[in-house]
């Protein structure tokens, strides 16, 4: 999506729709307030109206609500924008042009960043999409009191457009296209931007006493990877970094605890925790962020052939620590061990934030919007919390309270990897927690948020969502940077 900025003198092109943004009860004029009138149009966020345009302008005109003016921000400009794009995405015409209430230079390029994240499709393995089906509009004109200032604000925005819509292609590939060695190598790519990736091995992880990880990907023809991904950004390039880490289950089957056929396919976007981590990692590059900044991606396949690990089974993890095998499908947290103690032992980070797709549980607990925050750390907590707000990504922190940790304990072992239906996300957190060796640190459980279909948020498309790129991008943003 091609983005421009104009002034409202600009000349309107004959194949444009232009969007205008209105806000609930703003007095409308002459043909405008007649045709509002006539369809119950009053402004409300969402609504929209396509009317005939005067002769003259534009091919068309949409009126696009956008809730009351005083709670009108970022946010609103995104929500607003999307709705016009999707209005008008496949009516033939080739430029949206959208005419904001308050054009200042911040809600402007939000804007713009809301029409590139509406307008992202992963259609690369269509061959016999009908042409009339295919999103005809190519560029969006944003009108601006100060064009130059406007496309300032949004070069960062830029930015995160592009890191969001990467993080959303890893997540929609098929698994028979990105498994671990391939993810591996198109975060290896990445160096372009000036970030530093080093790739791990099954030896070399084998040589770290990585039992719990790599039992993960016993199962599997393909070889587990452990991803480092380096931004130097601080003035002091030795300052102490600070860390993410993302689970990267390329495709899981549950393993010897089979899961149902039924929605199976889904799995390919278990690996939704590591590509946030990319995402992030890939915006701090494009923006130039001031700070060190980590990211560790544990990948692997959880198979189920011969050579699988099996409910039973005890791993000796990096740590030290072992674990009992309850259920082969409760394999994110294995993974999570040894990726969280490797990260902490070797780089000693300000904080760790996990992310991962980790528990369906999440989902019962807080339905399809929130991610589950867990934490050790008040400040750390509150940070991302703020976060989230300010980017439309909401969290809900959740407690990690000591009497469920009996719950994973194990009879043989020091633990075991799962400690049974009730608090099936809260257990599981406490289980990476044991790996945490008191670094601060909050795990994010994603599962709910990764992917939405459908969705019901203007910015996202259906399918993969990019969540957690954008608030641990502003957390950073806000908290960490120099």
């Amino acid at each position: 999506m091609e983005i421009e900025f104009v002034t409202a003198k600009a000349a309107v092109a004959g194949k444009t729709a232009v969007a205008r943004i209105v806000f609930e009860g703003a007095g409308l004029d002459g043909q405008l307030a007649r045709a509002a009138a006539a369809s119950r149009f009053t402004g409300q966020k969402g609504q929209t109206l396509d009317i005939l345009a005067p002769e003259g302008e534009a091919a068309r005109l949409v009126l696009v609500g956008a809730g009351k003016a005083e709670g009108f921000d970022a946010v609103g400009a995104e929500h607003a924008a999307a709705t016009a794009y999707a209005a008008v995405k496949a009516s033939g015409l080739e430029v949206l042009r959208i005419e904001l209430p308050k054009a200042d230079a911040q809600l402007a390029a939000h804007a713009a960043l809301g029409v590139r994240l509406a307008s992202y499709r992963f259609d690369k393995y269509r061959t016999k999409e009908p042409a009339e089906k295919k999103p005809s509009i190519g560029k969006a004109q944003v009108v601006a009191d100060d064009a130059d200032a406007t496309l300032a604000a949004f070069t960062p925005l830029a930015a995160l457009a592009d890191a969001v819509s990467f993080t959303r292609d890893l997540v929609s590939e098929p698994p028979n296209v990105l498994y671990p060695a391939e993810y591996a190598r198109r975060v290896k790519a990445l160096e372009s931007l000036g970030l530093e990736v080093e790739v791990l091995g099954e030896a070399e992880m084998e040589t770290l006493g990585m039992g719990s990880l790599i039992a993960v990907g016993q199962g599997s023809v393909r070889e587990s990877q452990l991803v480092v991904i380096r931004w130097n950004g601080a003035a002091d390039t030795s300052a102490q970094p600070v860390a993410f880490v993302g689970k990267g289950v390329c495709f899981d089957t549950g393993g010897i605890s089979i899961k149902p056929a039924d929605g199976m396919e889904d799995m390919k976007w278990d690996m939704g925790g590591s590509a946030a981590v990319v995402g992030l990692m890939h915006v701090l590059a494009g923006r130039k962020a001031k700070v060190n900044a980590i990211g560790i991606l544990g990948l692997v396949e959880n198979m189920p052939d011969g050579a699988a690990y099996r409910p039973g089974d005890v791993l000796t993890s990096m740590s030290g620590q072992t674990i009992e095998v309850i259920n082969t499908d409760a394999e994110g947290r294995l993974v999570l061990a040894d990726a969280v103690w490797y990260c902490q032992d070797r780089f000693k980070p300000k904080f760790m934030v996990d992310l991962a797709t980790l528990t369906g549980a999440i989902i019962i607990s807080l339905g399809n919007d929130y991610g589950g925050l867990f934490s050790n750390n008040d400040e750390l907590s509150a940070n991302l919390l703020a976060a989230s707000v300010t980017e439309g990504e909401p969290l809900w922190r959740m407690p990690l309270p000591a009497q469920y940790d009996r719950n994973i304990d194990s009879m043989i072992a020091d633990m075991k990897n799962t400690g049974g239906r009730p608090g099936g996300s809260i257990t599981a957190a406490l289980f990476i927690q044991r790996f945490v060796n008191g670094v601060p640190w909050a795990h994010l459980d994603i599962a709910s948020t990764a992917w939405k279909k459908p969705s019901s948020v203007p910015t996202i498309p259906d399918g993969a969502t990019g969540f957690g790129v954008r608030l641990l991008n502003r957390m950073v943003a806000d908290a960490y940077e120099a």
